[in-house]
């Protein structure tokens, strides 16, 4: 299993008969090297509703058919778009072909932003703990610091952890750097940095500084085998 990063929260995990992306936010995106028109997935994987997180998922979806896995009201929505959408909400779990998707809880907000500036509310923000061949990817989504982390980190063997650090709209490097500890991953990247001037941080500074685990800076476009 292969998992890249590609700016922002862009993850894409490529296994032997699929290719998953989560939270593809390509288009306007000047840190992401990928193409909205031409990237294949056949799931794709939401953590809430925020247009920089559900990005191009419908042109995407559409084009590819591919299954949009998210929580409920945000599935309810891509739903009457005409996507094929399975929903989800915090603390359930589901078995699908390609893995084992579990929604864990994210503080934050989750509203779709419509082009005539009409706010669409979608429901509970999440993370998303993705387990496919008995390895764990964590993509913590969109949060500020809460205690339940360490839970999460104590009832998961993670391997590798995607954690939000750019400050102001999630956690910044130093709360960051205590949910690492808690999450407990044997590798820890820091992701929703650098995109926008009001989340600019150093991601090598906040790697250094991780104890827990390995802190990993990856670059756009960079992967890890797992």
């Amino acid at each position: 299993m292969k998992v890249s990063y590609h700016g922002h929260s862009v993850v894409r995990i490529e296994t032997d008969s699929h290719t998953i992306l989560i939270d593809p936010f390509i288009s306007g995106n000047e840190a992401c090297d990928l193409d909205a028109g031409s990237v294949e997935a056949d799931v794709i994987l939401l953590t809430h509703g925020h247009n920089d997180h559900v990005g191009d998922t419908e042109e995407i979806a559409k084009r590819n058919d591919a299954l949009v896995v998210a929580p409920n009201e945000l599935a309810d929505y891509l739903g009457n778009k005409g996507l094929n959408t399975h929903n989800m909400h915090i603390g359930g779990a589901h078995e699908f072909d390609f893995g084992k998707v579990k929604f864990t809880q994210a503080f934050h907000g989750s509203s779709y932003t419509e082009e005539d500036g009409t706010i669409i509310y979608t429901g509970m923000p999440g993370g998303i703990l993705l387990t496919i061949d008995g390895k764990t990817v964590y993509h913590v989504g969109d949060t500020g610091l809460f205690s339940d982390l360490k839970l999460i980190g104590d009832m998961n063997d993670i391997d590798i952890a995607f954690v939000p650090i750019g400050d102001n709209f999630t956690m910044g490097p130093d709360d960051a750097l205590i949910a690492s500890d808690w999450i407990n991953a044997t590798t820890v990247v820091p992701v929703h940095y650098n995109t926008f001037p009001m989340i600019e941080q150093d991601p090598d500074d906040f790697v250094s500084k991780v104890k827990t685990g390995q802190g990993l800076a990856m670059k756009i476009g960079d992967s890890v085998d797992l």
